[in-house]
């Protein structure tokens, strides 16, 4: 008995509509996998504790963090990691009497296009403290939009700590001369919402600007599935 005209356009679109459904049925369980990674800097302890992957048990680790800290912006606000809370950010080191302030117009084309996405913070931490005094002003050279990118100030004793031990660059006051030089890490850290660092990239350098911009993003959807997940 042959098959009417009818049935063979019914079974003929069937067939052809089953892969369309496995696509979009799948396509949620292959975009958890469309990111690699980030790797996280710093040392790494195995904690005596665990969580469980398919019923395996898997040690817990330690990260390194970038630690607390209670700085001074151009607005003369207080900043730390509570102000902080849930961003991600993206971090250079400066001072206002440097020739070459390259880094900070970057930043400046960085932020500007990140101004309607409040997820993303941008700081500049100084490295001289006598910026105190020069940080408003060298602000407004930037035109640096309120709450998107902000100055940081404070003395070399928090400062100093916080760069060496905490976002692992470094820094040297050089008072050899009638006039203080400072000699410090010209690199941008990319750090996500949980105070860990996830890239360190030369702020000078073009392939490691698009790095960073690229990964930025990735940082972006990787927060996005972790709360997705409720993580």
């Amino acid at each position: 008995m042959k098959r009417s005209p009818i049935k063979k356009v019914i079974i003929l679109v069937s067939i052809l509509a089953i892969p369309g459904f496995l696509f979009f049925y799948l396509l949620p369980h292959f975009a958890k996998n469309r990111y690699k990674s980030l790797p996280i800097f710093g040392k790494k302890v195995v904690a005596s504790t665990f969580h469980s992957v398919k019923g395996k048990k898997i040690p817990d680790t330690i990260y390194h963090k970038v630690p607390d800290f209670k700085l001074v912006n151009q607005h003369n606000d207080t900043v730390t990691w509570k102000s902080l809370q849930d961003k991600i950010v993206v971090l250079n080191l400066f001072y206002t009497g440097a020739n070459n302030q390259k880094t900070n117009k970057y930043i400046k084309k960085l932020s500007d296009g990140y101004e309607q996405k409040p997820l993303v913070k941008f700081l500049s931490l100084s490295v001289d403290p006598l910026d105190k005094v020069r940080i408003k002003d060298f602000a407004q050279q930037f035109e640096a939009k309120a709450g998107k990118w902000d100055f940081l100030m404070g003395d070399t004793i928090q400062t100093y700590q916080l760069i060496r031990k905490g976002l692992l660059l470094d820094v040297v006051a050089d008072e050899t001369k009638e006039k203080t030089n400072f000699i410090f890490s010209n690199k941008i850290v990319l750090i996500d919402n949980l105070h860990r660092i996830r890239g360190i990239y030369e702020a000078d350098d073009a392939g490691a600007n698009a790095k960073l911009e690229d990964e930025i993003k990735v940082l972006i959807a990787e927060y996005l599935r972790n709360v997705k997940d409720g993580r």
